[in-house]
């Protein structure tokens, strides 16, 4: 009989994506997105604790000279704003830190009409078609072309 270490939602994350990091190692192109989600704060991680877990991911990224990209957590309606507002700013302030590009989800789409109706039409966590579209214009227009080497063409 074999013993195994009871997974626990606070260090979960950290160690799966930290396997991520190190199966892309090595890789000509590899690169690392995070797009986060607002969970820990349905778990009852601590602010703390979700602060280090990211920071984790990235300084290990970081060591392996794999270039992150950090998309924050869209807003859902079963959760409190103010919380899930913290969370984006506490996952921001790690990124800010590392100097790795974070795209602000959180506070653009809270009030925004489109989303909140796309919401209102699933599960309250997860948007429909509309949602995802807007999710993708936050990630092109804020640091995506500067991270991949590219330009957008708002054409």
């Amino acid at each position: 009989m074999h013993a195994r270490r009871a997974r626990r939602d606070d260090d979960g994350p950290e160690r799966a994506l930290g396997g991520e990091v190190a199966r892309r190692r090595g890789h000509a192109d590899a690169a690392l997105v995070l797009a986060l989600g607002a969970h820990d704060l349905v778990a009852g991680t601590s602010m703390a604790r979700s602060r280090l877990n990211l920071a984790n991911i990235l300084d290990k990224a970081d060591a392996l000279h794999l270039p992150a990209f950090v998309v924050g957590p869209p807003p859902r309606t079963d959760l409190d704003g103010a919380a899930q507002a913290a969370l984006s700013a506490a996952y921001a302030d790690v990124c800010h830190r590392r100097r790795v590009p974070y795209v602000e989800t959180y506070q653009p789409l809270a009030t925004h009409e489109q989303w909140l109706s796309d919401l209102a039409l699933t599960d309250g966590i997860h948007p429909a078609q509309a949602g995802h579209g807007l999710l993708a214009w936050l990630v092109l227009h804020h640091d995506w072309a500067d991270w991949i080497g590219t330009v957008v063409d708002d054409a």
